[in-house]
């Protein structure tokens, strides 16, 4: 009985999330009451209630008192940014060691400057990130800026998993990045680095560009690549 009502609330959960994206809603769009949701998915309103109460623990929905058109909760941010959120509690909750972290991030990295530079992507805001890195005033805020720079790249990919994914390893990580540039100082080379992935980009150089990638990733944390 246990299994059966798992399987059907991760079915209503599975529903709505699809509703949400198959239908276009936006932030400030409600959602069908709990009612009428429960006779579209033709399920029990329990099992409504309590996918919607993992939505709202999510930060996707916010649940709203009240009858008829005000019936329904409320969507409060993309179910990406939630997926961001859970990703970067697991990847701290797994424990995993700088060198697995680098290793993927080099992985989804180089694959998102590969199609950014393929689509030859708007580089605004790649620009605007090593503009905010040039006028840092300490390690910390040089990491803001940076993990701007790098999550730009994978927005430009256009897949929004991986941007998701990458937002979650920079804020996994984000301390050893600043590590990392206290540890070497000067950041000229990672300057450097970061606009030679950009112009790789804007020209449309794919191979370029990932190889401009893991350069970068070399000159951050050479550790890594001499053992």
């Amino acid at each position: 009985m246990a299994e059966r009502r798992t399987r059907t609330f991760e079915g209503v959960l599975a529903q709505i999330e699809r509703r949400i994206v198959e239908d276009g809603l936006t932030v400030g769009d409600r959602l069908p009451g709990e009612r009428q949701l429960a006779e579209q998915l033709r399920v029990g309103r329990s099992s409504v209630r309590e996918a919607l109460r993992v939505l709202e623990t999510l930060g996707v929905v916010s649940s709203q008192v009240g009858r008829g058109p005000d019936a329904g909760a409320i969507l409060t941010s993309r179910p990406d940014g939630a997926l961001t959120d859970l990703l970067r509690l697991h990847l701290g909750l797994a424990g995993l060691e700088l060198r697995e972290v680098i290793d993927t991030r080099l992985m989804i990295e180089r694959w998102a400057a590969t199609r950014a530079a393929v689509a030859r992507a708007d580089t605004q805001a790649l620009a605007g990130a090593i503009a905010g890195m040039d006028a840092a005033g300490s390690a910390e805020e040089f990491v803001e800026h940076d993990t701007a720079f790098h999550c730009a790249i994978a927005d430009a990919s256009g897949n929004r998993l991986i941007a998701a994914i990458m937002r979650s390893l920079r804020d996994t990580m984000r301390h050893y990045a600043v590590e990392a540039v206290e540890s070497l100082g000067d950041t000229a080379v990672l300057q450097a680095d970061h606009r030679r992935i950009m112009e790789a980009i804007r020209a449309g150089s794919a191979d370029e560009a990932a190889a401009a990638v893991t350069a970068h990733l070399e000159h951050a944390y050479p550790a890594l690549w001499d053992r």
